[in-house]
């Protein structure tokens, strides 16, 4: 079976993870402080502070901004449901915008119309890796006065302009999650506009907790259980050596679907970009309305092809949390068409080329044989 995603650990990283476990200092410790050392040299030399999930990196950046009930948050429908989540858990209100159906990101160009006196910040998402245009996003936020988080949860390694994301702009939340292009297992972090800011995102991480070299301590903001552990951090330092080329891998796979994917089939193909794109995902969308069968029987009989697809995502706005405030089917059109039809191909730095041939292949046997 072809996963559609597997990571790639080496085993300099695995002994490494061996080390802390013998060091006896499993949770933040030296490993953490390591590994945030090599994520601001990579970005910039940003400030930057690691975390236990790309969700806590955001739910501490709407904190770090003072976003309370009664505020506004704009952000996309089409994403993990964490990005809407952490908005409603801070007491704010979600604000949806459609997505441009060519990069299947948040259309800046709606974005104007949905902005009342409440609104305090855009969550902006790259999906699968593709960042979302920066030059007019930050201009868009200047206009309006509001702040940007940016959503690169799946945009590590990614750039703009040639300007990696993460290197520039307000807060930006990564995700290293098992299947992200960089992984430490569980875990993510968050790049801070100001160096200033770090010693509040640090008691917002754990506790609110400020210590002292007396032993003791104090707590004046209520915080979390964010914290990364060093095992995770080992495994992130073992990853970060080889993401230049894990980006070209993905790149290349993605280059070879292109290639062997014949648009006649039908399929919608994502936008081509081969040189700002860390390719964390390959998506296509089925042509449904031409299929016998529902994207769920389509996955299924990739399956018994020994290829496993994913399905990366149903639109947020259509989940029952959602509904109950009064989202629902029709408001926005390209992102329930994009949520409705996706499927997630393989790709990951350990695919062979036969292995991409393989889901071409599949992929043309299952479609042909269902078409209307």
């Amino acid at each position: 079976m072809l996963p559609f995603t597997r990571p790639t650990l080496d085993a300099a990283t695995i002994e490494s993870v061996c080390d802390v476990l013998r060091s006896g200092w499993l949770t933040s410790g030296p490993k953490v402080q390591a590994f945030e050392r090599e994520l601001s040299l990579i970005l910039g030399n940003r400030p930057v502070r690691s975390l236990n999930s790309g969700t806590a990196a955001l739910e501490i950046a709407l904190d770090l901004i003072d976003i309370r009930a009664g505020d506004e948050v704009i952000t996309t429908p089409l994403s993990w449901v964490a990005t809407a989540n952490v908005i409603v858990l801070a007491g704010a209100t979600p604000v949806f915008v459609d997505v441009d159906p060519v990069t299947r990101n948040i259309d800046l160009n709606l974005i104007k119309a949905a902005i009342t006196p409440r609104t305090r910040a855009i969550i902006a998402v790259d999906l699968a890796g593709l960042p979302v245009d920066r030059d007019a996003l930050y201009a868009l936020a200047t206009a309006h006065q509001l702040r940007v988080i940016e959503d690169a949860a799946q945009s590590f390694g990614a750039n703009w302009r040639g300007k990696p994301i993460g290197s520039f702009g307000d807060l930006i939340a990564f995700s290293f999650h098992a299947n992200k292009n960089i992984t430490t297992g569980e875990g993510g972090c968050l790049v801070l506009p100001d160096m200033a800011l770090i010693p509040l995102c640090e008691k917002l991480r754990l506790q609110g907790v400020v210590r002292t070299s007396d032993g003791s301590m104090e707590v004046d903001v209520a915080g979390g259980k964010f914290n990364l552990t060093d095992i995770a951090a080992a495994i992130g330092l073992g990853q970060l050596p080889h993401l230049t080329a894990f980006t070209e891998r993905r790149r290349e796979l993605a280059r070879q679907y292109f290639a062997q994917i014949d648009p006649a089939w039908g399929f919608e193909l994502p936008l081509a970009d081969m040189t700002q794109s860390n390719w964390h995902m390959f998506q296509l969308v089925l042509p449904l309305a031409r299929m016998r069968i529902s994207r769920g029987e389509f996955i299924a009989q990739m399956r018994l092809l020994d290829i496993a697809l994913g399905v990366h995502y149903p639109p947020i706005h259509l989940f029952a949390l959602y509904r109950k405030m009064g989202f629902g089917a029709g408001q926005f059109p390209h992102a329930e068409h994009i949520g409705a039809g996706t499927i997630t191909l393989p790709l990951f730095p350990g695919m062979t080329d036969e292995d991409v041939t393989r889901v071409c292949v599949a992929l043309r046997k299952t479609l042909l044989e269902n078409l209307r």
